[in-house]
Order: C-alpha cells, then structure tokens, then sequence
C-alpha cells in the first residue's frame, strides 16, 4: 500500500531508512550507498531545498546516520549541520507594536546596550544581543517577538543552543535523549541513529544458524501505529522479517508492576515519595537535574528489560530486539549495566521502512494471535497506566499501604512533580513520569504524531485474554528472573 506521511521531513526520513534496509537485505549496502542520494533525490529539480545538490548531500548524512551514525558521539540523537540553515537567525525582534514610549524599559533592562532608539521606536543591535529575553519582558506592550527555534523551544532540558555559525548543537550532558527535537526541527536537520542495518544482519545470520533466535519484543503503543492493519496482521508482517517469534513487551510490564508495587510498599517508608522507571527520559531527567532525587527511582527494571530477560532466561540462544515509539530507549540499552539485557532497539518508523523494504503488504499478511498479556499490561502505553496497574496490584495482593499516585503528563509536568518532591512538599508518595505527553502513544518514533486517543489503549487492552497480571504471569516463573537494575 501507498503510505501517508504527516510532512516531507517523515516521508525523506523514510525513504533513507527504508533504501539502506533494501541494500542490507539483498547483501549490496556497500554498493549502493552512493546511489541512494539519486534514488531519494532523482532530480533534476530538488524536492524541498535550494538546488539537488544540496538536497544529495544532506540525504548522504541521512544514510550515515540510518547505518549507525559517528561512532565517538553517544548520543542517540545528531544535528545533520547541513540541513540546519533555515531557522531565523536572530531570535528576538521589536515588532510595528512598539509605541516609542518614554520609559524605554527595554533599553535599560538590556545588559549589553544591545537596544537604541530612533525616532523614538527601539531597535535591536543583533551584534550585540545574546538573547537573554530581558527586553521582552521588559516591555509594556508586549512588542519584541520572540522566534525562539522549534528545536530549542521544544527542549525542556536546554540541551540546544546555538554554535557560531547559528548551527544548532546538542550539550551531551544535559540532553536526556527525548527525542522531542526530532520530532519540532521543521527542516529534519535533527536525528536519531538507527540500528537497522545491525539488525538485518543479525535476522540474515540467524537463517543460517540454529543457535541463534531473534525475537521481537514489540511495545503495546504499537495498538496506535498500523492503523491501516490489525494487530494481527502487524504480528505476521513481522514475523516475514525472519524474527524468531514476537513478544508482547506488555508483559514485561506485567512483571514490573509486581515487582514495582512490592519495592514500593517496602521502601516507601524510608523515601516516602518513589518515582517510576518505565521511561528512560524521565530517568534521565531525574539523575541530570534532581540528583538529590536519584535514590528515589524505583530500582524496578523497565518492561523492555525485564521481558528480554525473560525471552533469554527461556531460550539460551535468545537475541532479543525491542521495538517502539521511543528514542530513549535506544540509549538506555547502551547503559552499561544493561546492554546484555537488550541486543537492538528498533522505532516503529524503522520496522515499517523494513517491512515495506521486504515488500511485505500487512493487509494480505494472514492473522497471528499475540496474547501474551493482561489489560494492565498493555495500558502501560498511555499516561496513567502504570499508575493503574500498579495499584491493581496493590488491590488485589491485599498489600497494608497507602498509595497516593501523582501520574504526570509530559515532561513540563514532571518538572512541577520534581520540584515538589524535591522540597517535600508533594501530595503523593508516587509519582508516574513520562516523558511525552499522552504516554508512549505520542513517543518521537510514532509513525505518525496527531493527538492520539488513549481509548484506543483501553479497547487493545481489553482485547487481551488475560484479565489480570497474575493470570498472565501465571506459566512463568518469574521468582526467577532478577528484575533489580541493580
């Protein structure tokens, strides 16, 4: 089927993924890297930037960064410096509403002198400004604009700034690899690597060896997704991949609510406010800009992690790669002490640039049951469903705690929760975080970002067989597998 693109930004993005897992499914990725760039940019008129040229050349950087990107940068998340050219330069502006006022508050609240008058109405030396915001807020009329860039606008952390060249560029450091840059950046001159071509690699080795299985483990934001298949259908497409078998990673969440419920009732007391795992932004968030706060994070692995361990405590010859809507999540399986939990993380923007590269139609694919686990499970996609499940598990244990949940809504509201906490004065003892607003359902990777319905999250859950987290849980032994992550 055709596919429909919410912007040029997704549909390039895209085609680069989906021609560099062509190349490494057909084995020729080496040859034709140098095509690729006259595949996506035929010509001779270009589709979107000034000449072909240029076109082709930030396309090669795409490539680069679709086949792993630099190596000696651990973020997940780069500039293309080619494709950021195109936002205004000087971010703050007095507009026709400047009404040459006495007072000039402007003027005398700029530290640098940046602000003059003529004829009475004010004007910003650019040379001078270093947009600090002062004279903005200075202003009785509200006439200086600001034209703050969408990437810097959309990064709570303040990770972005401006190089000398007005390039954008990532502080590592205070970056907690949200990914809601890629999504904001207007031009897509801000990217997240991939990981396909390893994991084509691996699916094609593992045809040829016995010892080695490749599950997928895909998350239950994926309800969200294939809007045009069911569930089923995404199930089997997948599976055509060459992947071994597809896990619910629902049930991993299963197993974190059990685990985090118990860690909360017995810890609770001593920290009296613990916070969620399950998202890696929000994680990182916490240890970057409330560390005084890091004791306070559940030591409850994330439902990736704790399904992966899962699949290989049963299957010895076991790789497992996760796919979501999360570009978290592809650092949090480079940490340390997690990366021989998870093998390769995948988006949902890649795993259908795979399947249509493979030209696999989900809609003619036949039906494959995935009922691996409960409602409670598979609500972890949304905001407030971690929340839910782990007081269903309080309920239904009969555990003697009292269970004050602050679920937040993106990342602005787990700021407020933070700050509260980190002053003791927070009306709740638990609090839910995740990074994006809506839940998973609105992650970075999403195959498409329009407000989602978290009653759809509701109606995949109740399509589950299992009721509960102790129904779906019940063949497994999971007294086995350590869900510490430490």
């Amino acid at each position: 089927m055709e596919r429909k693109f919410e912007s040029d930004v997704q549909l390039i993005k895209y085609e680069v993924l989906r021609e560099v897992a062509r190349g490494a499914m057909n084995g020729n990725l080496k040859e034709k890297i140098d095509e690729i760039p006259y595949i996506i940019d035929p010509g001779p008129e270009p589709r979107t930037r000034c000449c072909i040229y240029k076109e082709r050349e930030i396309t090669k950087e795409r490539i680069k960064l679709a086949m792993g990107g630099n190596k000696e940068n651990k973020n997940i998340v780069e500039v293309i410096d080619v494709a950021c050219d195109k936002c205004p330069i000087n971010r703050f502006f007095v507009t026709e509403a400047c009404r040459g006022c006495l007072a000039h508050r402007c003027s005398e609240a700029c530290p640098r002198g940046a602000i003059y008058h003529v004829s009475g109405r004010s004007y910003i030396d650019q040379n001078k400004c270093i947009e600090c915001g002062r004279c903005k807020e200075a202003c009785p009329y509200n006439a200086i604009a600001d034209v703050m860039r969408p990437c810097r606008r959309a990064c709570l952390p303040g990770a972005i700034s401006m190089d000398e060249n007005k390039k954008a560029t990532i502080n590592n450091d205070k970056c907690i690899q949200c990914g809601a840059c890629v999504i904001q950046c207007p031009f897509g001159a801000i990217m997240d690597k991939s990981f396909i071509v390893d994991v084509i690699n691996i699916l094609n080795e593992s045809k040829h060896n016995d010892e080695l299985h490749v599950y997928a483990a895909i998350a239950p934001a994926i309800a969200s997704q294939f809007t045009y298949a069911n569930i089923e259908q995404v199930v089997s497409g997948i599976k055509k991949l060459g992947f071994y078998d597809v896990v619910e990673v629902a049930l991993g969440a299963d197993m974190v609510s059990l685990h985090e419920a118990k860690e909360f009732s017995e810890t609770v007391g001593e920290k009296k406010v613990v916070t969620t795992s399950c998202c890696p932004a929000f994680v990182n968030y916490i240890r970057k800009y409330y560390p005084q706060l890091a004791n306070n994070i559940s030591n409850t692995v994330s439902p990736m992690i704790a399904i992966s361990r899962l699949i290989k405590h049963i299957d010895p010859y076991a790789k497992v790669v996760f796919i979501g809507p999360c570009i978290a999540k592809k650092a949090e399986a480079m940490e340390e002490e997690l990366k021989r939990d998870i093998d390769y993380v995948l988006t949902f923007e890649e795993i259908a640039a795979m399947i249509d590269a493979a030209g696999i139609d989900l809609e003619s694919c036949e039906e494959v049951p995935l009922n691996n686990a409960s409602y409670y499970g598979r609500i972890f996609a949304r905001s407030g469903g971690v929340t839910e499940s782990v007081a269903h598990i309080i309920e239904t244990k009969n555990i003697d705690i009292e269970f004050r949940p602050v679920y937040c809504d993106g990342l602005k509201e787990c700021d407020k929760a933070l700050k509260l906490a980190k002053v003791n004065r927070l009306e709740g003892n638990f609090i839910e975080g995740m990074a994006c607003q809506g839940g998973c359902i609105s992650g970075p990777a999403s195959l498409h970002h329009a407000p989602k319905d978290k009653t759809e999250v509701d109606k995949y859950g109740k399509l589950a067989l299992e009721e509960n987290v102790d129904s779906s849980l019940r063949v497994f032994k999971i007294e086995d597998i350590n869900l510490d992550r430490k």
